[in-house]
Formats: C-alpha cells, structure tokens, sequence
C-alpha cells in the first residue's frame, strides 16, 4: 500500500507539467499565429498609406482652384499595432517611410516633418507640422475629395430627381454602372440620411454573380464602403449593416425565392441577360411594398428583349444611358482604342460600348419576341438528349467552342436545355467541357461538327473518354442554308428553350444571309442547328424538313 501512495505522488507531479506545458505550447502557437497576422496587416496598411500618396500627387493638379469642403483628419491605416501585454506602441519603419513618400510627394509644397501618433486599433492620424495652415487643410481636403463618390461621380450616374419608381440605367461594358449601384445601396443603408432598419433586395442573374459583382466585386458594396461597412453573412445570403439595415441576395434562377420577403429598395444587375426575367421581375414588383416610396434601381447591358422594352415605354421609369468611353480614366490605356477599331461602328459596338438599344435584324432568321413566346420553366421528362460541338477554328482569347445541350420530351418537341460553350479554352479546356456537358444531363450522344479539325476533335474528346458515344457530322452546305429548316421548326412552335440563354439569343436575332453583323463566327448556333438536325431532322447529319 504505501509503495502504490508512494507512486501516485510521484505521477502527480509529472502529470501537471505534462499539463503546463501541452498549455504552454498551445499558448506559443496562438503567439506566433498572432504576430504573423499583425505583420500581414502592417504590410497591408503600409501599401494603403503609399496608394494613398500617389493619389493625392495626382490629385494636386486636378484640384488647383477648387474649393473642396468639410475639412477633417486624414486617417491612415499605417501598421502601428499594440505588442501582445498592451504597454507599448510599435511602429512598421515600411509604413513610417510610406507616410513620409507621401508626405514629400505634394509636388511644389516643402516637405514638412510627419507627426504619427498611433491608437489601439492601429489608426494612425497624420499630422503635416508646418506652419502653413493653408497646406495642412489642403492635404486634409484632398485626401476627403478622393475618398468621396459625391465628389467624382458622374451626372449621369447620380440619381434622378423627381418622381420614379425604376432607375433604369443603361450602359455599355465598363461604363461604371455596377459603381453606381454600389454607392446607391451604401448611401440608402449608411449614408448622412439612412433610415436605419431598411430592406433591400440584390437581384442578379445567379447567385454567384451576386457575391463576385454586386458585393466582393471591384465596384462591389464591400469595396466601395467607406463608413458603415456591411458584413456579408454567405450562410444568410444577406448583407447586414451596423445600423439594421438588411440586404438580402437572390437569383434568376429562382423566381420564387422572391415570395414572402418584402423591400424598401431594390437593386438589379444584368436584368437583360437573367434566366428567367420576366418572371423574376414580377415577383420583386410584389416584393416591394415597404415605406413610403419603395424603389428599385436596374443597372444593365442594354438588349432587346421585352421586360426592358416594357421599363423603357413605363412612365414611372427613368432611364438613363451612359458610354464605356464616358468612363475612359478608370479603363486600361488602350482598352478603348482597340474596342473601337473591332468593334467600332457595328450591331454589337453600339450595344456592348454605346449602350444603345439595337432591335433585331430584319433579315434574321429568328425574332427575339418568337422566341421569348417559346421560353418555358419546367422541361419536364425528355427522351433522347445529345450535345453538340461547333469547335473554334483557332485558339487565343476570342475563340469559342459552341456547346449546345438540346432534348426530345413526349410530345416530340425539340428542347434547348443548355448553353454550355466556352471561350477562349485550348483543345483540352473545351473538350473537358463537353464532356462534362454530357455527363451533366446523361445524354445519349455527342454531335461534332468535324469540318475544322477533322479526326481530331473525335481523338481530342476520346482522350478524355474513349467510352464516349461521338457522332462526326461534316458540313457540305452554307450555314444559312443549314440553319434555314431549323428555323422553320421553330415557327411551327416544335421547338422551345428550357430558360433564357442570351448569348445564344443574340446570334440567333442577329444571324442574316451574310453571317452575323460583327463578321464572327456564329459558333454556339451552329451547335444549335447541329443538335437540332440530329434530333428532329432527316439526313445523316444535313438539316432536311420532314414533309415539305
């Protein structure tokens, strides 16, 4: 007995240092976690701080002679940070010798001395000591004029006055509408008059785009917001702001998603190329039922398709166009330039860049009404389903692989289920797309126009897997001719589309007896007219009209 109590006291001991030092090496793990995230935030805050004077170098010029108000301190994130026991302040000598570069980067001022004095949170407020008092409030006035949006936006991109209840802004690409819609929500949610407590709707094509463009995005709410920053809660969907105000994200996808919430404001993205946007935008209608004047603001790549011609013709919309060149000082040096001499003058130029409205081509095949008639939800149980291939004649950026998924239901019609294509991918990137295409919607076979490769496009997709069921069709006609019968199917009402698919829409609206207006290849409606032959029509692979 006494030698077990003899042992115990003995294991005692040993087991609480055990115990003392598994904490203590937890305790140093948290340590070194620590000082690895303050050294990435001081590094962080030293970049801000140097960002920070080249822009107000910048600014200098564009500023002589103008009278900015609301003078304040410039606060600057300069990597100061508390050492762990809170007793003293240590200073990043990058961020001292960011804050002094910008300091002596006020072209034509002496450089003054830099007073830092540095607060818990890592703040640090900059202090021009000179005597010039004027200096002093000019850096300070500077520095409030590039971080304010009321003071660099466009006309064009503020909000209308009057009564509306649709801002409908209509722009080409990078013409800087997602930025003002961005700082359209922040200033209802947390700006000078916010009314705490709002709701909110963020209605984009998909979910996805909803988070990359309208909120983590460059010109995205999180990006832009200066004070009262949002947190985005991705399990929620939601974006909650220091205030209460709620702002919740939906899709295209989902129209039903939109019953039983209810919104103040509103803001849609791309409403012109949404999935089902006819029916998403109805539902958001009866969603905005809250406060005194609910509004909804709808930021878009302008197309032809009938819920934005109805915007357009409402008498409580206020629409607006802007130009990608309107916003030339934000854009990559000769973005424009190349973009005009491609695009400069055609259908697609003033679309895309001009953000005009352009109908459809006379001498089309295809209207964009007829086929918005022959748009349907729910495609129900198919039969026989195959992809078809249109692969690029080349490589590089603006090539593109149509890929198009089409289906037979019980009634015999033809439906489109999908537009898988992919641009600008090697041989690889759009076989592996095709074949994921097939596997997605279990289809029976895979169609390939071989005309540009040859045995190659079957032995590239056979590499990925050689059990795959590829059907080689060879072109021996002009496209218009091919396309001609597949056209007379769909004015006979055999055909329908399983959702919205702009891309495809737009070559089929803008496809004439002499190509499309851009003078590109109609890639994903050759893949259209392939799966349509090999579904609905006689011939070994050739488009004929059962008939006629």
């Amino acid at each position: 007995m006494m030698a077990m109590a003899e042992q115990q006291t003995a294991t005692a001991p040993r087991e609480d240092r055990r115990k003392t030092e598994a904490e203590l090496r937890r305790l140093e793990k948290r340590y070194r976690k620590q000082r690895i995230r303050i050294g990435r935030m001081n590094a962080a805050r030293a970049e801000a701080a140097r960002e920070t004077g080249v822009l107000l170098r910048d600014l200098q010029g564009t500023t002589a002679g103008v009278e900015l108000q609301t003078p304040l301190n410039v606060e600057i994130s300069a990597g100061f940070a508390r050492d762990q026991d809170e007793r003293t302040l240590s200073g990043d000598p990058k961020s001292q010798a960011a804050l002094t570069e910008m300091s002596e980067g006020l072209a034509g001022m002496p450089a003054p001395s830099l007073n830092v004095c540095g607060s818990g949170n890592g703040l640090v407020e900059g202090i021009l000591a000179s005597d010039d008092a004027k200096r002093l409030e000019w850096f300070r006035n500077a520095a409030t004029f590039v971080r304010d949006w009321t003071g660099t936006r466009r006309d064009d991109q503020k909000p209308p006055k009057g009564d509306w209840r649709v801002w409908l802004l209509m722009g080409g690409r990078g013409s800087g509408k997602t930025r003002a819609g961005a700082e359209w929500v922040q200033e209802l949610a947390a700006g000078k008059t916010a009314r705490p407590g709002l709701r909110i709707a963020l209605v984009a094509e998909t979910l996805g785009d909803a988070r990359e463009v309208m909120i983590d995005g460059v010109s995205g709410i999180c990006r832009i917001a200066r004070q009262g920053r949002p947190d985005f809660e991705a399990s929620r969907r939601r974006l909650v702001w220091p205030n209460g105000t709620v702002a919740q994200i939906f899709s295209s996808e989902d129209p039903e998603s939109l019953r039983g919430p209810q919104f103040d404001y509103a803001w849609c993205d791309e409403l012109g190329k949404w999935k089902h946007a006819q029916e998403t935008w109805d539902m958001l209608q009866f969603a905005l039922r809250l406060g005194d004047t609910p509004r909804a603001l709808v930021t878009t790549t302008p197309r032809p398709v009938p819920v934005l011609k109805a915007l357009i013709a409402d008498p409580g919309t206020a629409t607006r166009r802007i130009r990608t060149a309107d916003n030339s000082s934000n854009l990559a040096p000769g973005f424009l330039a190349a973009m005009a001499e491609r695009y400069g003058g055609t259908r697609l130029g003033r679309q895309e860049l001009d953000g005009e409205m352009i109908e459809d081509r006379e001498d089309a095949l295809w209207s964009r009404a007829h086929i918005e008639a022959l748009k349907l939800r729910d495609a129900g149980p198919l039969g026989r389903i195959v992809v078809a291939v249109d692969p690029p004649a080349g490589g590089g950026r603006e090539s593109c692989c149509g890929i198009i998924v089409a289906g037979l239901d019980r009634a015999g019609r033809g439906v489109v289920l999908a537009d898988c294509s992919v641009e600008g991918a090697s041989p690889a990137g759009w076989a592996t797309a095709v074949v994921r295409a097939y596997r997605r919607f279990d289809a029976d076979r895979i169609v390939v126009e071989v005309n540009q490769g040859g045995d190659m496009v079957s032995a590239v997709l056979k590499g990925i897997d050689a059990q795959l069921p590829v059907t080689a069709v060879r072109a021996s006609r002009g496209k218009w001719l091919r396309a001609e019968p597949v056209a007379a199917l769909y004015e006979q009402g055999r055909v329908v589309h399983a959702g919205s698919f702009p891309a495809l829409e737009d070559q089929m609206c803008d496809f004439g007896p002499d190509g499309l207006s851009s003078g590109r290849s109609p890639d994903r409606l050759d893949a259209l007219v392939w799966a349509l032959t090999a579904l609905m029509l006689e011939g070994s692979g050739e488009p004929r009209v059962r008939g006629i």
